[in-house]
């Protein structure tokens, strides 16, 4: 029995991954176990923005772990504050609550909006509703996954739980036509990412602020995959200029090695949380805020947001190019582009497995997506390289499909 067999026979069958048993990464690179190297064209889900074993990532980990891990918040911790100070500043609101995970962080949100809606605005106890679009990814609990349009997520895990409202991704109109006066928030994704990086129309997000501030509701944006510099901006809703609510993050946070996220919002809306309201174990521990802080200076200091951007315009194009014929669609901001893969032509499931046998690792999304998403410290002679094989590919596939078509 082999290792992916062994992993196999104990393992919960959740995932379907590539036969691939990985062994060891650095920097932007993943080898497997019997010695391949492949380049990192996934970040786990932005998750290793900062690349595999940033050692200043990892110098941290291991100084803070030695001081101090986890007590849980029953004690205060040096870290914290100055960790949360960082992300508040970067992100333009005025608190934090710390958490692990970016589902916990969204349901933090859910909450906060809730309270919000029945201590602030004055909707009746039990009847809040927060908007949400169709196609969106918050997450895997029973309430997120309630509100999502994926059958597959949903299958077998209900009742789910009421107060969810969902239109279209996009559509300005539908957004308003669904705000009542029991509208607490609405809660999107400024470009949705498992939908296979869906941007939004210019000027979108501008008009839900509008419609947030003209009938008193929370605009809540889950950036967990957004953010951080993945789209070339510190965050995605950035490009248009907007103002936020209430801001999820989490994933980059964690600087590739430990889970950390964080719900953020005025000093009003936090005021609505009082001990005992809310909580988590690690949430915020010391080790998380120490990683977290480490991994906003990275970014900060390598300039990896605008590196995010620079690059990010360079793969677009090259990819639009290597994709003519075969794509239906490239779309996506900085260092986060989808290519849609017309199913006439080639199976996107099929180019990825091809694409690792090249020496490139990503992820089809929605049978037909393919999702480009490097670490943001990739150099360009790393990602030339990466693209230079993806072009190989796309071509076999193309010539595949012309053979198989005459």
């Amino acid at each position: 029995m082999d290792a992916i067999d062994r992993e196999q026979a104990v393992c919960a069958q959740n995932y379907a991954p590539l036969p691939i048993m990985l062994s060891h990464g650095e920097g932007v690179w993943l080898t497997d176990t019997t010695g391949v190297r492949r380049l990192d064209m996934m970040s786990g889900y932005s998750a290793v923005s900062l690349g595999h074993g940033h050692p200043r990532i990892l110098k941290v980990l291991s100084e803070q772990a030695r001081r101090l891990a986890v007590t849980s918040r029953a004690f205060h911790t040096e870290p914290l504050g100055p960790f949360l100070a960082k992300l508040c500043e970067v992100s333009g609101q005025e608190m934090a609550l710390p958490m692990n995970t970016g589902a916990e962080a969204v349901e933090t949100a859910i909450k906060a909006a809730r309270r919000w809606g029945y201590r602030v605005k004055g909707i009746r106890d039990g009847a809040a509703e927060i908007i949400v679009a169709a196609g969106n990814f918050h997450g895997r609990t029973t309430t997120i996954v309630g509100f999502s349009s994926e059958e597959s997520y949903r299958d077998g895990f209900g009742p789910f739980a009421p107060g969810f409202v969902t239109v279209p991704f996009g559509d300005a109109a539908a957004m308003a036509a669904a705000i009542t006066p029991e509208t607490a928030a609405i809660l999107i994704e400024p470009i949705q990412g498992e939908a296979g990086i869906v941007v939004p129309p210019p000027g979108y997000l501008r008009e839900l602020r509008a419609l947030c501030d003209r009938h008193n509701v929370l605009l809540i944006l889950d950036e967990v995959q957004s953010g951080l510099g993945r789209t070339g901006r510190w965050f995605a809703h950035q490009h248009e200029g907007i103002r936020a609510d209430g801001l999820i993050v989490g994933k980059a946070l964690g600087g590739g090695v430990y889970p950390v996220s964080a719900f953020l919002s005025s000093r009003a809306v936090m005021s609505l949380f009082e001990p005992g309201s809310h909580g988590s174990t690690f949430g915020g521990n010391a080790l998380a805020a120490s990683i977290g802080l480490e991994a906003l200076a990275v970014i900060e200091e390598e300039r990896l947001v605008e590196r995010s951007a620079q690059q990010g315009a360079y793969m677009k194009v090259q990819l639009e190019a290597m994709s003519a014929g075969l794509a239906r669609s490239v779309r996506g901001l900085g260092l986060w582009v989808g290519v849609e893969i017309d199913p006439g032509v080639a199976s996107a499931k099929a180019l990825v497995k091809t694409l690792a046998g090249a020496g490139v690792l990503t992820k089809e999304t929605h049978e037909t997506v393919i999702r480009f998403a490097p670490p943001l410290t990739i150099t360009r002679a790393e990602l030339d390289w990466g693209l230079a094989r993806c072009e190989a590919v796309f071509k076999e596939a193309l010539a595949a499909g012309a053979r198989a078509a005459a």
